[in-house]
């Protein structure tokens, strides 16, 4: 799938690229939750993160707007798993419909939604992007798996 980035997006993929030393894939400007969303490449996350979050800090000092990443994966069930962290996902898999379904451990369902849905909104962004499937719902499960 051939996406071209825009001046804004490979501004920041490069201000990324400057200050912390990792990769960036893709970038997104989230308007709607004030946030740009960065697509590490495999590998480069703790570079991205930096120590105890610092990297993240600076970047979104000189940007001002909330910082979030996600390291890619080719794996879907993989990548599911990275977009939805810190929350435990269970499993994944294609539904009935074909769209994705995702299985959070029940503890974890309000930080798998994220506040106002962000969470939710990013994976069906970021699953759409480089996929190209849909995301379902996210259940509850205590160890249901697709």
């Amino acid at each position: 799938m051939i996406r071209t980035i825009c001046f804004k997006e490979r501004r920041y993929i490069e201000e990324l690229r400057i200050l912390t030393r990792a990769t960036a894939l893709d970038c997104i400007i989230d308007e709607r939750f004030d946030r740009i969303v960065y697509l590490i490449k495999e590998g480069d996350m703790g570079l991205a993160i930096g120590r105890k979050g610092n990297n993240i800090r600076k970047m979104q000092r000189v940007l001002g707007k909330r910082i979030e990443m996600v390291e890619y994966s080719p794996e879907i069930e993989t990548f599911t798993r990275n977009v939805f962290k810190p929350a435990d996902v269970l499993g994944a898999g294609k539904g009935d419909d074909g769209k994705l379904m995702v299985y959070i451990n029940k503890n974890d369902l309000g930080i798998a939604i994220g506040k106002g849905g962000c969470t939710i909104e990013k994976a069906r962004l970021l699953l759409s992007r480089y996929f190209d499937t849909e995301l379902g719902e996210v259940l509850a499960g205590e160890d249901a798996h697709a």
